[in-house]
């Protein structure tokens, strides 16, 4: 975890009990943490100079000491769907994307929880990519922020939904993707609901369970893909070590603990997963708790020789799901011109140190 700029610590990776502590080895009083921490999470300040309600000297002695180490917009490409799809510098010139998805009904951003990615996903862009390390809490919630200050500003609309479904594997970064969503949602946060967050996972079993163990607020989403081990295992590596009856286990464990129904989100791809045998294995899988299913459109990429399935494939394998009683969706591709369509995002552009 990236923590500290030239010596400075990141103000940030403190939570309010810790910045009082600091405030107080400085000979400042208690309520100037809670006014700092509004300014941080509440505010979203980026720099110290914002915190208008403090001394200069104050405000001086915090710049010397400690970083905010805001994320940046990089370069924003804009799709012919009003898709926004954004590559954003961190602080330690690496660089991660995100994508806000507008739709008449709600306001979606995509964010990334890692530089790259450590599984291989045969049909992912991401998977091709190296892991370079995980993003912090503070550089997931900045995603947030500069989404919605996109939607603000191009469609006048505020985000109303957030989905950890750019590059990385969230539950990988665990601890980081749980920090940044109990900032997003905290009350001196940015106050969203839970119920508008998404974590979908490639399937870690045992962090399944610990989103269980955790009292997980938020949905979640497993990137499925396949119901059937070696077809799973031929185009998602992870499977090998999270079988399908690993993660029905863990599934199961998560529901008895949380109450709360899973999405799986399946690709439809040409001539591999396509036929109604296969919607009959995905139908078993989705016995075990209560759940929907997304069949999502392939986004083809220059990596994989993988192909869209035909629409009447995808339609005979909805109707089919559906008549066994497993709520369904179509999900179209938003955001394919500027490949910022599922499974597509890959910087392109180099990390600057």
């Amino acid at each position: 975890m990236l923590e500290k700029t030239a010596k400075k610590t990141d103000i940030r990776s403190l939570d309010l009990q810790q910045l009082q502590q600091q405030l107080t080895a400085m000979k400042q009083p208690a309520f100037r943490s809670k006014q700092i921490y509004q300014w941080l999470w509440e505010k979203s300040a980026t720099s110290f100079d914002e915190m208008s309600n403090l001394s200069k000297d104050l405000r001086k002695s915090l710049d010397e000491n400690f970083a905010i180490n805001a994320v940046q917009v990089n370069n924003s490409q804009f799709s012919n769907d009003h898709t926004i799809k954004n590559t954003f510098r961190l602080a330690d010139g690496n660089i991660v994307e995100g994508v806000l998805i507008p739709l008449e009904d709600r306001m979606t951003a995509c964010v990334s929880s890692q530089v790259g990615c450590s599984l291989t996903c045969k049909f992912c862009a991401t998977g091709y990519m190296d892991r370079k390390r995980n993003l912090n809490a503070d550089e997931i919630y900045d995603q947030v922020v500069l989404i919605d200050k996109q939607a603000k500003q191009n469609y006048n609309n505020p985000l109303t939904n957030i989905v950890y479904m750019g590059m990385g594997e969230p539950l990988l970064n665990y601890a980081n993707v749980m920090k940044s969503i109990e900032r997003i949602t905290a009350p001196d946060g940015l106050n969203m609901s839970y119920k508008r967050i998404t974590v979908s996972t490639a399937g870690i079993a045992k962090m399944i369970k610990k989103l269980g163990d955790d009292g997980a607020k938020f949905n979640l989403a497993l990137s499925l893909h396949a119901a059937d081990d070696k077809k799973r295992n031929e185009i998602m590596p992870i499977n090998e070590a999270n079988t399908l009856k690993a993660l029905a286990d863990a599934l199961k464990y998560y529901f008895a603990k949380t109450k709360n129904p899973v999405t799986y989100e399946y690709i439809v791809f040409n001539h591999f997963n396509d036929e109604i045998s296969d919607a009959m294995d995905l139908a078993k899988f989705c016995k075990h708790i209560p759940c929907k299913v997304n069949l999502i459109e392939y986004n083809p990429i220059s990596f994989a020789d993988f192909t869209n399935a035909e629409g009447d494939k995808i339609d005979a394998f909805s109707n089919y799901l559906k008549s066994q009683g497993i709520n369904t969706n179509i999900r179209r591709s938003r955001g394919k011109d500027i490949d910022a369509a599922c499974g597509q995002l890959a910087v392109k552009e180099e990390a600057q140190a």
